[in-house]
């Protein structure tokens, strides 16, 4: 696998931006791709940092995409940055021209941790028809509960002016856009630790999202908000994933 540091300068943030990426170094055809997203504390080395994801995307011959958002919550701010945009619009063109991985809808995924997972699930959700499959890993899925802790993240109010409830902002909402199935749906995996202090807002999300036509696998097991989960559930994310292997790797 290669591993790339890449820097750039984002025509929609206007700010030059870093990310990383795993890559096929031998494969014979565009490589499946896997959009991983990162946590609230956390940018686009953490996962290399805390994980072995190299080694277990090699397994399967998938390209990794690693992206920074800061503190965002993956949204286009009200006081700042279009972050949402710069995910959705311009990382994709971007990763495309800059790494050989296939844009075909069933070869592309996405998967975070924390707000990523938040990230991961608004995105597939948002955009059925790029994505096959969405994992969130101890998600921060209710983006309203976030605003009403006692001590909510200082950037909260710069990047929502208001309640996000009911908007396309607010994963709950998005769901009921999945009452009936349809074509173009993504299936969802979602994994929380039973002793996270996001374990009953996951459970929420679970019950609601069981409540649409949507496919949702879940999981729990012991555990809370920390690295050591990930990655042992990123090894079943990635088994999980409808992964079309290429030539090198089936």
């Amino acid at each position: 696998m290669a591993q790339l540091t890449c820097r750039f300068a984002s025509q929609i943030l206007d700010i030059t931006l870093s990310l990383n990426a795993i890559v096929p170094e031998h494969a014979r055809e565009p490589s499946p791709v896997l959009y991983l997203l990162h946590g609230l504390s956390d940018d686009d080395s953490a996962w290399q940092r805390f994980s072995a994801i190299e080694r277990y995307a090699e397994q399967y011959g998938i390209a990794v995409i690693m992206p920074q958002v800061g503190r965002s919550y993956y949204t286009d701010m009200a006081y700042g940055p279009d972050w949402y945009r710069f995910l959705s619009e311009e990382l994709p063109v971007i990763s495309e021209r800059l790494f050989p991985i296939s844009t075909r809808r069933e070869d592309t995924f996405v998967v975070g941790h924390s707000m990523g997972g938040y990230g991961a699930f608004k995105w597939a959700l948002l955009e059925p028809e790029r994505f096959a499959a969405a994992a969130s890993l101890s998600g921060s899925l209710d983006i309203v509960a976030v605003g009403q802790r006692e001590t909510p993240p200082p950037e909260y109010p710069l990047i929502f002016d208001g309640s996000p409830a009911g908007t396309d902002d607010d994963l709950f909402e998005l769901l009921k856009r999945y009452a009936t199935p349809c074509a173009c749906q993504p299936a969802l995996f979602q994994w929380c630790g039973q002793q996270d202090f996001l374990y009953e807002v996951n459970l929420r999300f679970r019950d609601a999202a069981r409540d649409s036509a949507l496919a949702l696998d879940w999981y729990e097991s012991p555990g809370d908000h920390q690295w050591r989960y990930w990655d042992r559930q990123i090894q079943r994310v990635l088994k999980w994933l409808p992964i079309h292997h290429s030539p090198l790797h089936r």
